[in-house]
């Protein structure tokens, strides 16, 4: 089977970072590209497990140097996915896990077009308040701003190959391995399957031949 990225995007309080983590922590054959950003760190958040944190000099200079497979501006902050940590884990034979805005999505999946892209949707828009107001980390100033992007992002959806909603959060983590489950299974991302099918379909003439002999 050739390892393929799955690409999950939610609005901010969607839940796309949660339900990549616990994936990762269950399931075998998993890799995951750690982003770049110019934010800071949020509690408890590591620098290189997290996110790279960089400064917008440092993320501007990888960026001239062509090293991004995807990047955005959100909400005032510069986000980007590195070439050379999603072929580490292709080549690796794994899956490339990976949680971007709706932005990246479009590059990353210009640059990867095998790449299968999810998006999860929020139940309601009340509990995307609740969970944006649970963070505890925004003014309501900012939570206005990624209300807009969020507004924005949902007419988006048309991109994404798949879609599931983060109502329940293990039936969320649940639905989506299912969706690497079938595309594991895609005619096309079976390795060997000409050679295979070549070897069944020659040795059935063989045996057809053998019963057309008197």
């Amino acid at each position: 089977m050739n390892p393929f990225p799955v690409v999950l995007s939610a609005p901010s309080g969607g839940g796309k970072t949660t339900v990549t983590k616990l994936l990762m922590g269950r399931r075998a054959g998993l890799g995951y590209s750690v982003s770049c950003t110019t934010r800071m760190p949020r509690p408890g958040e590591v620098d290189g497990v997290d996110y790279h944190f960089l400064t917008d000099e440092e993320f501007l200079e990888r960026h001239d140097k062509g090293e991004f497979a995807e990047s955005a501006l959100v909400h005032g902050k510069r986000y980007g996915t590195l070439k050379s940590s999603v072929q580490a884990v292709l080549d690796a034979g794994h899956h490339v896990m990976m949680d971007i805005d709706v932005q990246g999505a479009a590059q990353f999946a210009a640059a990867y077009p095998h790449a299968v892209l999810v998006f999860l949707l929020p139940p309601s828009v009340d509990v995307l308040v609740e969970r944006l107001m649970a963070r505890q980390t925004e003014d309501r100033q900012a939570l206005l701003t990624r209300l807009k992007s969020a507004h924005m992002e949902l007419h988006e959806v048309d991109r994404y190959h798949y879609v599931v909603v983060n109502d329940e959060l293990e039936a969320a983590v649940e639905r989506v391995g299912a969706i690497i489950d079938a595309e594991e299974r895609k005619r096309e991302r079976v390795r060997g399957l000409d050679a295979q099918l070549a070897g069944l379909i020659g040795r059935l003439e063989q045996e057809i031949q053998s019963f057309t002999k008197p």
